[in-house]
């Protein structure tokens, strides 16, 4: 497990400033002032199982002020402007704000916001930073949460103590917010168990699975959000509870989900070490399974046997593991997919009264 790690408290007006200060003393000095950025792709990282997530390699970019780069030059140093403004107010801004903030920018302006969130993750990587640090927080919701698990978060105006029970919230649950690096935990649960869907996550708190298995729930909603994996990271790390992953058996669900809850993404490599959950292993389903509980299955498309051929010829952290260059060998050799669903043909609630509690019984057979 990953030495415990907080985000660091950086001085990120300071850092903008400073930057600010440099391209201005270059032109004056009639020089052409650059910008450095990390190459944020799966090519420039490597897996450290020492550390348990993907580092940032030495691969870097260069955006050198010059006639033809002068406008996306202007754009990195107006929403660094942006940053430093809602820094030093304590506010925010949506990346969908920022994109229509750019209106006001003239020729700098954003014409589409894939645009304005590249320059974002840009200047985050090139401070090592989060973007919530920057002030900017993502549109997509958080997951959710129920079970033994009560959060201590602080009421915003009062600025009290707030005790959130997690199995308090009769047929909902908590929902995690954006923001988690506050928050602090109180739980004598054995384990979270994070699931992919949000229809077997419903089923398994409709029927307090948390309570049978003395366990904490968290619905990741596909691809976790940044939040999502904070909030696992922080409450894994602090009540030193294992993780267990409960996902489609495909090659998303195993190359994409899965790999990015546990060791993060070559796109936001230079904040992984905050943003996943090295300690987490995988449940299921896994290919075994389909013949061990006798699944109905899919073919696998065109696009699954290609993402499992690039993972295994490409990603770190396949390569790194015989035990998943096999299952997903495996899976391709079979040209089977599988969902959590499928256990439903064998009655609605096989999965947590038969197949959960026999995997949770053997968790060191789980994949890594």
């Amino acid at each position: 497990m990953a030495k415990n790690t907080s985000i660091a408290d950086i001085d990120v007006p300071r850092k903008i400033k400073d930057t600010a200060k440099e391209v201005y003393s270059k032109i004056l000095a009639s020089e052409k002032p650059s910008l450095t950025f990390p190459i944020r792709t799966l090519n420039n990282v490597r897996y450290n199982p020492k550390s348990g997530f993907f580092e940032i390699g030495r691969g870097r970019k260069t955006r050198t002020l010059t006639y033809n780069t002068v406008k996306s030059f202007a754009q990195a140093l107006r929403m660094m402007a942006e940053s430093k403004r809602l820094v030093e107010s304590d506010d925010f801004a949506t990346k969908r704000e920022v994109y229509y903030i750019s209106k006001n920018w003239e020729e700098a302006r954003f014409d589409e916001q894939p645009e304005s969130d590249t320059v974002m993750d840009d200047i985050e990587a090139m401070f090592y930073v989060n973007r919530e640090q920057l002030g900017f927080i993502p549109e997509e919701k958080g997951g959710e949460v129920a079970g033994r698990l009560t959060i201590i978060d602080h009421d915003q105006e009062t600025g009290d103590e707030l005790h959130i029970d997690c199995t308090k919230f009769g047929s909902g649950a908590y929902s995690i917010p954006s923001r988690v690096e506050d928050l602090r935990f109180k739980t004598d649960a054995k384990f979270i168990l994070v699931i992919e869907t949000a229809g077997m996550f419903q089923r398994l708190l409709k029927h307090t699975f948390w309570k049978t298995a003395d366990c904490i729930l968290v619905s990741m909603g596909g691809v976790p959000t940044r939040a999502t994996r904070r909030f696992i990271r922080r409450l894994s790390e602090a009540k030193k509870m294992p993780v267990y992953a409960f996902v489609d058996g495909d090659p998303y669900g195993i190359c994409n989900i899965y790999r990015t809850l546990k060791v993060g993404s070559g796109n936001a490599a230079h904040v992984n070490q905050y943003f996943c959950v090295p300690n987490a292993t995988f449940l299921g389903v896994t290919p075994r399974d389909i013949l061990d509980y006798d699944l109905p299955t899919h073919p696998l498309k065109e696009v699954d046997i290609k993402r499992a051929k690039d993972a295994l010829k490409n990603d770190p952290f396949i390569l790194h593991y015989k035990q998943w260059q096999d299952a997903l060998n495996q899976m391709i050799k079979m040209g089977k997919r599988v969902e959590q669903q499928a256990f439903a043909a064998h009655g609605l609630n096989f999965v947590l009264e038969t197949y959960l509690p026999e995997k949770l019984a053997n968790t060191k057979k789980f994949l890594p």
